[in-house]
Parts: C-alpha cells; sequence; structure tokens
C-alpha cells in the first residue's frame, strides 16, 4: 500500500495519548498518508463511521474502550480495514487471546515504534 499523491492511503491513529496520536498522524501526513486522529475508541468509531481508513493504528491500553475492541468494531464496518494495534505493555496478551477466540487476529506493534519501522510497514 505504498503512498500515491493521487489516492493516498487513509490512516486513523488512535491513542489516548494526544502527543502519540498527533505525532504518528504528522509523520503519516508528511510522508504522502491521509492521517486523522482520534483520542479514544468512540471518538475513532465515530470518525470510521464518517470514513473509510484503509488502516488503523490504535493503542491498545486505553480508558473506556480498548483498542482490540475498537479494532474489531472497526472491521465489522469496514471488512478490509488493515489492523496495527500498539502497546508498551505485556498486559495485553489476555486481550489478544480473547479476540483470537473471537475470531480476530491483530497485529501488535511495540511502542515507541521508530517512524522509519512504521512507514515500512504500513508501505
Amino acid at each position: 500500500m505504498s503512498p500515491s499523491a493521487a489516492n493516498p492511503p487513509r490512516v486513523l491513529v488512535v491513542d489516548d495519548e494526544q502527543i502519540i496520536a498527533d505525532t504518528l498522524k504528522l509523520i503519516l501526513d508528511r510522508n504522502g498518508f491521509q492521517a486523522s486522529a482520534a483520542y479514544d475508541g468512540f471518538e475513532a468509531i465515530d470518525l470510521a463511521r464518517e470514513s473509510t481508513p484503509d488502516v488503523l493504528l490504535c493503542d491498545v491500553i486505553m480508558p473506556g474502550l480498548n483498542g482490540i475492541e475498537v479494532a474489531i468494531q472497526i472491521r465489522a464496518i469496514h471488512p478490509g480495514c488493515r489492523v496495527f494495534l500498539l502497546s508498551g505493555q505485556a498486559a495485553v496478551e489476555d486481550l489478544l487471546r480473547n479476540a483470537r477466540m473471537r475470531g480476530y487476529d491483530f497485529d501488535i506493534l511495540i511502542k515507541p515504534i521508530h517512524p522509519t519501522e512504521l512507514l515500512k510497514l504500513l508501505g
């Protein structure tokens, strides 16, 4: 999914730490993607309903609605959306196991992720 000027991939970045979401959005925008940021799971789902993200880049541990639940709900709306979950915590393994038992398998990226590595994964 290489970015092209004519049809840049749309990436929805979700992190309850606003500085992280905004920084990732800025990096993606400057590298040919069309990124938007949400700061909680409910906002992310609302944004996904308004537009069709090609990629979801979502923190796992967030208050209210965790990233796995966000990913499941966005996949239900947009089945073709690629999902990358971000986590700096080892506690996500139980959440991932639960999601796998429900038929969902998501890639986990360990925070902090270097921008070069992120762009390579998305490209």
